[in-house]
């Protein structure tokens, strides 16, 4: 079938499936550098031509897109993205959402467009004979509202790890959350409370790398707007809490070649194959470089301390959890690694392009990423790392901004635009914060000196 062919029969299949489900609206949705999401809603007598491509908007209001004198943008949909939200609005109407990728008024690219970043990366990995499957394990908070609705940072329960109800108040939540994202076509493997007060995670089934990005904006959407229904405030920020776990989002991945997991060599010591440890090498290598991306608020380095089984070492390891990279038990078909530095507060597009680029690098320069680093990290002297030649990431925003600048790579997966860009909007919020006169310098220094 030719694409244009493939591309008037799904379309037909929309229209079919509106008609069916009285789909009043459509959400057109994309996401801008800093991973908000955005989108435009074209009422029922604009289908035909939205799903053709032929809706524009004013790029120039949304972060890091372009100039105003260059503000036209157009959206281009991705069809396969369809879905028909969970809920009505105003008493019965339906609505759709399409994931959209961002591009010229004359239809090219758009080269700062997240999604089309990721397929840069992806096209790269596919011309050396790869495909990255990616499954994350994304955690958040449900907190309290006041009556007037604004958020508290009060725990709707005081549940841990794996408890039940009646410990655990978000259990029902977590449920409704997961029949909405099944409704919208996320497979979700696991769902379960974490180890904070409020703190849940839910993890999703490996999929391809642009279907997983798609999923984990879904995702965001879907688990805010269930709390909201529920008089809770959800959050992704990775520390909302002083004193306890924050939020993280491990990604496990793998490259899969010829319909085989190219992680796995059963011939092999731990049966790992040199692709598998080369693509650990590129990511400790270039982890210093990308941690902005993956990890790019202020508060996401509030999170990366020591303590709080947030990885801050530039270490992997098949069996502690300390590390920066751990290996599954899991072999054969599920061999994978676990990058457990991300936190969900990142744009999922960008972050997977660049965890896969520096994964493509180690294996292009085959970086070996040394032993495993089997004893806990945390548990070690000072000259025990450094024997070990065990680096650390980035204290704080400021110092992974600098990495993140001074990393080619970096440069080259996203482009100067993008790079330029975000480090405009996260320098200017670095120097927000370190203005703010914090209630901690309040106490800590108002009577003292």
């Amino acid at each position: 079938m030719a694409k244009d062919d493939r591309k008037d029969d799904r379309k037909a299949r929309i229209l079919d499936r509106v008609e069916r489900e009285k789909v009043k609206f459509i959400r057109l949705q994309f996401t801008d550098i800093l991973g908000a999401t955005k989108n435009v809603e074209v009422p029922d007598r604009q289908f035909d031509e939205v799903l053709d491509g032929g809706i524009m908007f004013d790029g120039s209001s949304i972060e890091g897109f372009v100039r105003i004198e260059e503000s036209d943008m157009s959206l281009r949909p991705d069809l396969d993205t369809f879905q028909v939200l969970p809920w009505t609005y105003a008493g019965s109407e339906r609505v759709g959402r399409i994931i959209c990728d961002i591009a010229h008024p004359d239809g090219t690219p758009f080269d700062a467009c997240p999604r089309t970043t990721l397929k840069r990366a992806i096209a790269l990995a596919t011309h050396k004979g790869f495909t990255m499957r990616a499954g994350p394990e994304a955690e958040f908070f449900l907190f309290q509202r006041r009556p007037g609705g604004e958020p508290t940072t009060e725990t709707h329960d005081s549940g841990g790890y794996f408890d039940l109800t009646p410990v655990d108040l978000g259990e029902d939540v977590r449920r409704e959350i997961i029949l909405a994202l099944e409704q919208m076509g996320v497979h979700v493997e696991a769902a379960h409370h974490e180890v904070a007060p409020g703190q849940h995670e839910i993890d999703f089934r490996d999929d391809d790398a642009l279907t997983t990005a798609d999923n984990v904006s879904t995702f965001r959407f879907i688990v805010k707007n269930v709390a909201n229904r529920n008089g809770l405030h959800a959050t992704f920020m990775p520390k909302p809490i002083f004193g306890i776990n924050g939020s993280g989002m491990h990604t496990h991945q793998s490259l899969f070649a010829g319909g085989k997991n190219a992680f796995h060599d059963p011939k092999s010591d731990r049966q790992l194959s040199r692709t598998c440890l080369h693509y650990i090498g590129g990511l400790l290598r270039h982890a210093k470089g990308f941690c902005a991306i993956t990890n790019p608020l202020v508060n996401s380095y509030k999170r990366l301390v020591p303590g709080y089984e947030a990885p801050t070492a530039i270490a992997w390891s098949e069996h502690n959890r300390s590390p920066l990279i751990r290996v599954p038990a899991a072999r054969g078909a599920n061999t994978r690694i676990e990058l457990r530095m991300p936190d969900p507060s990142c744009n999922p597009y960008l972050a997977l392009a660049v965890m896969l680029r520096a994964g493509l690098d180690g294996l292009e320069k085959q970086t070996d990423p040394g032993p495993p680093v089997n004893k806990n990290i945390s548990t070690m002297s000072h000259r025990e790392r450094r024997h070990l030649r065990i680096d650390e990431l980035p204290g704080n925003l400021a110092e992974a901004l600098d990495e993140f600048e001074r990393s080619e790579l970096m440069r080259e997966t996203l482009g100067d635009h993008l790079v330029d860009h975000f480090l405009a909007a996260k320098r200017a919020e670095w120097d927000s914060y370190i203005r703010h006169v914090s209630p901690w310098e309040i106490e800590r220094y108002l009577n003292t000196y």
